[in-house]
């Protein structure tokens, strides 16, 4: 959740994660311990978002000024091009390699601060700071919400999924743009394969996903946990709550554990 950019918080807190991650698989600090890659403590994202946008490149209006384009790529001017594309992305580069070492020499300063904290308080510490985001032990699933009749263009948004409610959120951004408990739901389902749709109270929101059963499904785990009413499907029919076969949790975004972790799965409906 968190190298994938699933946990909102501030790069301090993501830096202090990370030392928290090294004193978990290494003990205290020492040059000779292992060392993981950064893109396997921090969120790779968060580097490429320092770096500047590449610069716009304005489309060619007409088909003269297309042809023009196309002559001048195949001479002098396309190499000139060619060269300055090539030492852009050479300066990107040297940029990104100089702040991942600034990021990594910040996480080895505050790894050498929690020297004697053994493992299992480190991966407490761990979860104890993931635990400030209010969506914590939430299903995340990138949705796009259809336009609105405002006449605004899809919006890009995760859907978390939890224990007690179902919210919205900016990606990236640690408050939801609105949350329903369950009991405000009146229905949801698929209207086709890749458009799920939810509606609280007076409202339909009309998502479009890849993962429309999953979401379904969850959504029906958590009204049966809660002793809610299961609401079917359109035009299936309702799925008996009394099943003897287990219940599993579909995976969205979030995965329920890392592999260092020995704890209950930090994305787990219990936490």
């Amino acid at each position: 959740m968190v190298l994938r950019g699933y946990v909102p918080t501030s790069e301090e807190t993501l830096q202090t994660l990370a030392a928290l991650r090294l004193q978990s698989l290494n003990s205290d600090f020492s040059t000779h311990a292992p060392f993981p890659r950064l893109e396997e403590l921090f969120p790779p994202h968060v580097l490429h978002a320092r770096l500047p946008p590449p610069p716009h490149q304005p489309p060619a209006k007409c088909r003269g000024a297309r042809l023009r384009a196309g002559l001048l790529a195949g001479g002098l001017w396309g190499q000139a091009l060619a060269k300055q594309r090539a030492e852009r992305d050479q300066r990107l580069r040297g940029r990104l390699r100089e702040e991942g070492a600034s990021t990594m020499a910040a996480i080895v300063e505050k790894w050498k601060l929690l020297q004697g904290m053994g493992r299992p308080e480190a991966m407490a510490a761990y979860v104890a700071l993931v635990r400030e985001w209010p969506g914590f032990g939430s299903t995340l699933f990138d949705v796009d919400l259809h336009a609105s009749p405002m006449g605004a263009g899809p919006q890009r948004l995760w859907l978390g999924i939890g224990a007690k409610a179902v919210s919205l959120y900016k990606p990236g951004e640690p408050e939801p743009l609105d949350s329903f408990c369950y009991g405000r739901i009146s229905s949801f389902g698929a209207s086709d394969s890749s458009t799920f749709r939810l509606s609280v109270e007076d409202r339909d929101l009309l998502f479009e996903t890849s993962q429309v059963d999953e979401i379904a499904q969850l959504l029906n785990t958590y009204l049966t946990s809660a002793g809610a009413r299961q609401l079917p499907r359109p035009q299936e029919p309702p799925t008996s709550p009394l099943s003897s076969e287990p219940t599993v949790l579909p995976q969205g975004l979030c995965p329920a554990a890392t592999p260092w972790q020995h704890r209950p799965p930090v994305g787990s409906s219990h936490s």
